[in-house]
């Protein structure tokens, strides 16, 4: 063999080893490559179910936070209009003893003709306030308890005495000491009555 002959030879042998050796190494990077891209995937995968529950937990928070919100504003609406019907009902109390001195007035106005004439004009200003009042509590849903001649019931009358009266039968409202009043369906005062025995 000539050197040139040889040479090629070698040169041929060093190719081939080389193309071999490439393609081995091409084949383990393909190799590598296709499984970079499934590896890849699943860690992308689990990357996503994790985010997923995080949004899952952040989003049960918000719904918790909303409805914990709107119990707390429902407790304080409840809060101010219970604050309301207690005022109302507060100054409605103060307001009473009043109606009844207006009634008392009325009810010890004089009735001999000499003094009511002069009387009349005062009387007439006390039936005045005396309607005024009374539609006044009429708009804030004041009802006066009806009592005389109804059976006693502990719920809207106090009894403060008894008396023996034939006529009637026992534990029947013979007469009212004082006016009782509701607020709507609650008592705001029981009538204090007399009844028989």
């Amino acid at each position: 063999m000539t050197k040139n002959a040889k040479d090629e030879a070698e040169s041929y042998k060093v190719n081939k080893e080389t193309a071999e050796s490439e393609e081995v190494i091409s084949q383990e990077l393909s190799a590598e490559e296709s499984e970079l891209p499934v590896d890849r995937v699943a860690e992308l995968e689990a990357e996503l179910v994790r985010q997923q529950e995080q949004v899952n937990k952040f989003r049960d928070e918000l719904l918790r936070r909303a409805a914990d919100f709107e119990n707390f504003r429902k407790q304080k609406e409840r809060e101010s209009m219970m604050a309301s019907s207690r005022a109302l009902e507060n100054i409605i109390r103060e307001l009473l003893p009043i109606v009844d001195d207006v009634k008392r007035v009325l009810a010890h106005a004089p009735s001999n003709t000499e003094t009511a004439s002069e009387a009349a004009p005062y009387i007439a200003g006390v039936e005045l306030v005396r309607k005024s009042l009374d539609k006044w509590l009429e708009q804030k849903g004041v009802k006066a308890i009806e009592s005389i001649g109804g059976k006693l019931d502990v719920n809207f009358h106090e009894a403060i005495s008894q008396i023996d009266h034939p006529e009637s039968e026992p534990d029947t409202i013979i007469e009212e000491y004082q006016t009782g009043y509701l607020l709507g369906e609650k008592v705001i005062r029981h009538a204090k009555v007399i009844v028989a025995r």
